[in-house]
């Protein structure tokens, strides 16, 4: 695809965006080049714009891709602001749904022999739409009730176009050099584009929703419906129907009797049993993404972004947050250090007090009584200061844990982030990297390594020559020069030795 195809496409949707008014903000900040103040207003020129941005209807004129990164730049106020992040959060709700015919069309490919071969009837309005897909009640010609989830017609195409052109223009402002090359916005891109073209294939939705049911069984008050593979496909995804209460209505929260602070805890304690205590975790945790179910278990639905952390980078994300929970600024430094995220030319002390200076103020404090938009301001201008560039494998878990944190603030403003999750990461750390933990680490090293000598044995031995090979000979002395006289002897002992040769050999 040709750069004037991308430009084309980008001035298309700046256009979109420019008569909502969402790029009104670049025309007087500071950091925007001049050149690029004039394109905004130009764009913006006969549109009537709103002087108030609207960055969520400009991304909704943009199509499902623009929604889709909307709703993941919501939770990144350091790259849009704080104004912009309330605003995008609207991305959340549902969006208008695709027409029933065209959904039967799908569900009629997808499905051998048609939906009729497999169930009972399905409801034609949906019972939730997203950008991507969007959800009927169906019921199965044995009479079980499932959520039968379906891509929307057209959508790989769209995401494929206008991510090409997404990955094409973050190419080009990494150039501008500064923040941002630091925010490595191609990257940040090629992030999201695997995350998206994951959610594409429903398939992968199942195995990820079968994968964090194993991950949460243990966990109280937590559940993942399950799946039913016989009509799940690359466009379709079967779930069994669960009867709930999403998050995203208090007042009937309220009218069903939810304890909502112990709902506040659930939610945070569930999210560190799956990122922390499985490294595999639900990453669009948004209240429509959850509901409570009659029993009162708090059921997650929507599994198409997952986060993956292995072992190493969880026991750095619970030293770092213990760290801050009983103020050891150091340790969470060395960890920083440790782990490769501040540049080793950087002082650690100087990097422990700017964390000192951001979480020395909100310890002990009740939830209410901390600026979320000025805590994560305080903590965005160290990676600034400390050049700290974007960790691509941590860039789901900072999104989610923001996320998280904005649900059980919705759910119960007086809950204590810090009180909730202190219980846990301190015993998750107890168990991990106490004593016996250490020593099982150890014996489980020696174990492989001892379970490697063989191997290490035999390449010693392929390396040595067969067993049935007769020792090297000495190197053999160099022969005596022969007297002229005896030549016609040596000549006459070779033809006879040559002689001999031929015989036995015929």
């Amino acid at each position: 695809m040709s750069g004037l195809t991308h430009g084309t496409r980008l001035l298309g949707d700046l256009r979109k965006l420019a008569a909502h008014g969402a790029l009104r903000p670049f025309e007087a900040h500071p950091d925007v080049p001049a050149r690029l103040k004039l394109v905004a207003k130009l764009l913006r020129f006969g549109t009537g714009a709103p002087k108030e941005p609207d960055y969520a209807g400009g991304l909704k004129a943009c199509g499902p891709a623009a929604v889709k990164l909307g709703q993941a730049l919501a939770t990144r106020p350091d790259l849009v602001g704080a104004q912009a992040t309330a605003d995008l959060k609207r991305l959340q709700d549902d969006m208008p749904p695709a027409p029933w015919a065209a959904i039967e069309a799908e569900i009629d490919k997808a499905l051998p022999g048609g939906w009729r071969a497999h169930f009972s009837s399905i409801s034609e309005t949906p019972a939730g739409a997203a950008s991507i897909a969007q959800v009927h009640r169906a019921v199965t010609l044995d009479g079980q009730v499932v959520a039968l989830k379906v891509l929307r017609p057209g959508v790989e195409a769209a995401f494929s176009e206008s991510l090409a052109s997404y990955a094409w223009a973050a190419a080009r402002l990494e150039t501008f050099g500064g923040e941002f090359a630091r925010l490595r916005p191609r990257i940040v891109i090629e992030t999201f584009r695997q995350w998206t073209f994951t959610e594409l294939d429903l398939r992968r939705e199942g195995g990820n929703a079968s994968e964090l049911a194993d991950a949460v069984r243990g966990a109280p008050g937590l559940r993942v419906p399950a799946v039913l593979w016989p009509f799940t496909t690359r466009r379709t995804l079967a779930l069994e129907w669960v009867e709930g209460t999403k998050l995203t209505d208090l007042a009937a929260l309220d009218a069903a009797g939810a304890d909502r602070k112990a709902l506040a805890e659930t939610l945070v304690r569930g999210f560190l049993a799956q990122a922390i205590g499985g490294g595999f975790f639900h990453a669009d945790m948004h209240q429509g993404n959850m509901m409570l179910a009659a029993d009162g278990t708090l059921v997650l639905i929507d599994f198409g972004i997952m986060g993956r952390l292995d072992r190493r980078a969880r026991v750095y994300l619970a030293e770092i947050l213990y760290g801050l929970l009983v103020g050891d600024y150091k340790r969470v430094a060395d960890i920083h250090f440790e782990a490769g995220y501040v540049p080793a030319f950087h002082d650690r002390g100087a990097f422990a007090t700017a964390l000192r200076a951001v979480g020395e103020p909100i310890r002990g404090k009740d939830t209410r009584d901390i600026s979320v938009a000025n805590l994560l301001d305080g903590l965005f201008a160290i990676t600034r200061s400390f050049d700290m560039a974007v960790q691509p494998h941590l860039l789901l878990l900072q999104k989610t844990m923001v996320m998280v944190e904005g649900v059980a603030l919705t759910l119960d403003p007086q809950v204590n982030m810090w009180e909730a999750a202190s219980p846990y990461v301190k015993r998750w750390i107890r168990d991990e990297l106490g004593p016996e933990a250490r020593a099982a680490d150890g014996l489980l090293a020696n174990l492989r390594l001892l379970a490697g000598l063989p191997r290490v044995a035999q390449r010693l031995v392929d390396a040595l020559p067969p067993d049935s090979a007769a020792p090297p000979l000495p190197p053999l002395p160099e022969p005596a020069p022969v007297p002229p006289a005896r030549w016609p002897l040596l000549l006459a002992g070779m033809g006879l030795g040559a002689a001999i040769m031929w015989a036995v050999a015929f």
